[in-house]
């Protein structure tokens, strides 16, 4: 019984480690993740400038996962080629070695003014950056207890027959080692939590030296498993999976290059310092250091091995398949919003041909590319719901207020656009369907309008979707104003309809209907480009607009 009570006790604490790296990545990420993102874009041109970069913002987030997810929406993207992101990926993996180096020391005794800290900061502000840090330092707190009371377990039970026998069998086979501690950090996601632990184990002198720095190259490989497995599965491009399985290669030619030096590298890390725990520090630094010293010469040779590998595939013919809805980007909630963004701008690119196609059906009386259309509002509808299922995965406790802002106006852009696109071709395009079946043709003034009509309607399709990129309060109130245009338009369409049915034009009136429906349907278009793009703008500024132009319906 005593012996499950311990066990709980270590899980707890485990819990507790990863926890705490957890809200020290977390806090940093909401606090100067958006920051950081659009700077590491600008860094990320050459190699040299990608290393510097990677490595300072991982040292700040302290999470290689997270920078590489950056890293990797920007390549997939095609913002970043593949050299630079390797490199900076090569500096990411050193730049968390650094607060491996700071919790090296003893720093258990700052653990409650840290928490005292943390929680002053996050009580008193409701939101923002300070309340952020304090996450940060409740993390650091919690950390470094878990760390403190991990080892006061330990030290009753270091002498116990199957803790000296596990520890015998694994000094005994270190590749054993090297593979448990690369499962372990593969479960935590945080090759830091387990860095650490294996400090503090180390520091007490639970295990041998050089099961000790296998562990070591065992955390460094596993740190690098999490995105290959959640960022390159399924049916995705190839091509996206360079950027992961470049990293991963670095760390396995790494660790076979560590573990053939194995036997030599304990009398050197002590030739360094005589603290254990300050060599597992200095070694994990040193690995990271090696590694990049070997590749950043390589590079360029290298990604033209991994491009020939992974050729880039494209798939025109299914525009309903996600492009940049990165399941593993969830970690970082900034990634996460701007591959979501990216998807929803595709959404306007599709209505925006959906429109053109009703453009010319209309005027042309033409079938041509009608059931491509219909192909593309298939498309649309199945990447809306796609988008959303993916938003609402996020975990809200990591969106900042403007994270959850964001969120809400990508949701309601997105699922505007797909309304739009429905009316266009369950409307606008059944419309031009009657005519052909009923062998009608528009008046040569309701074709001049409705060909007008259109082009104002892809006309503020595009504002919107520049709109979504570029928050413009001008144009925004510009956009939600044309509502009043496409009313008018419809009410003096309704009063010329009824004038002709008045004068006896009664062979029309069914005609004249059906361009009233056309109309109509192009006012409700109009409004969901309103309310996709406008209104979220409009309302985060507190403009107040006539309760008549708010109304979807107008």
């Amino acid at each position: 019984m005593k012996e499950i009570f311990t066990l709980l006790d270590f899980g707890g604490y485990i819990a507790l480690l990863m926890w705490g790296v957890h809200m020290v990545q977390s806090g940093v990420q909401r606090a100067f993740g958006a920051e950081l993102g659009v700077w590491m874009g600008r860094a990320l041109g050459r190699p040299r400038r990608a290393f510097l970069a990677g490595a300072a913002i991982t040292a700040a987030i302290q999470s290689s996962t997270a920078t590489g997810l950056m890293i990797t929406s920007f390549a997939a993207g095609g913002l970043v080629a593949l050299v630079p992101g390797l490199a900076a990926m090569l500096g990411a993996n050193v730049g968390t070695t650094l607060i491996v180096q700071l919790l090296s020391f003893q720093l258990t005794a700052l653990a409650p003014a840290l928490i005292l800290l943390g929680v002053w900061l996050f009580r008193a502000h409701q939101s923002g950056r300070r309340r952020d840090l304090g996450r940060v330092f409740i993390g650091l707190g919690l950390l470094l207890l878990s760390l403190h009371e991990l080892v006061a377990l330990f030290s009753p039970i270091q002498d116990a027959p199957l803790l000296q026998t596990l520890l015998q069998a694994l000094s005994d086979s270190p590749v054993t080692g090297l593979v448990l501690a690369a499962l372990l950090t593969w479960a935590a996601h945080s090759s830091v939590a387990i860095v650490v632990l294996i400090i503090s184990l180390a520091g007490h002198h639970y295990m041998d030296p050089q099961l000790t720095y296998a562990l070591v190259l065992g955390a460094n490989l596993g740190t690098a498993i999490n995105p290959v497995l959640e960022g390159t599965g399924g049916d995705k491009d190839p091509a996206n999976k360079r950027l992961p399985l470049g990293n991963l290669g670095t760390r396995v030619v790494g660790c076979i290059l560590g573990m053939l030096l194995l036997p030599w590298i304990p009398a050197l890390m002590n030739w360094l310092t005589d603290d254990p725990a300050r060599a597992v520090a200095n070694f994990h630094t040193i690995f990271n250091l090696a590694v990049a010293a070997l590749f950043m010469p390589l590079l360029k040779p290298y990604a033209r091995l991994l491009s020939r590998q992974l050729p880039r595939r494209n798939d025109p013919d299914d525009p309903g398949k996600p492009l940049y809805l990165d399941e593993s980007a969830h970690e970082v909630p900034a990634v996460a919003l701007g591959n979501a963004a990216r998807e929803a701008l595709r959404l306007s690119d599709m209505l925006q041909s959906i429109l053109g196609t009703a453009r010319q059906a209309l005027i042309s009386n033409s079938a041509h590319n009608l059931n491509h259309a219909r192909y593309i509002n298939n498309a649309v509808s199945r990447l809306d719901q796609l988008i959303t299922a993916y938003l609402a995965h996020l975990d809200q406790e990591n969106l900042s207020k403007n994270d959850m802002r964001r969120l809400n106006d990508i949701l309601a852009f997105s699922t505007n656009m797909a309304h739009a696109a429905t009316i266009s071709v369950s409307g606008l395009l059944t419309h031009t369907g009657k005519l052909r079946k009923q062998g009608w043709l528009l008046q040569q003034d309701e074709q001049d309008e409705i060909a007008k009509v259109m082009d104002r309607l892809i006309r503020n399709q595009r504002q919107a979707a520049a709109l979504f990129v570029a928050e413009d309060v001008k144009t925004a109130r510009f956009l939600a104003f044309e509502k009043d245009f496409f009313r008018d338009l419809e009410s003096s369409a309704s009063d010329r309809h009824i004038s002709k049915i008045k004068s006896g034009q009664l062979d029309a009136a069914d005609q004249g209907s059906l361009y009233l429906e056309i109309l109509r349907d192009v006012r409700t278009i109009n409004s969901y480009l309103v309310n996709a793009a406008a209104y979220p703008i409009l309302a985060k500024h507190d403009e107040l607009l006539p309760n008549r132009v708010r109304d979807p319906g107008n």
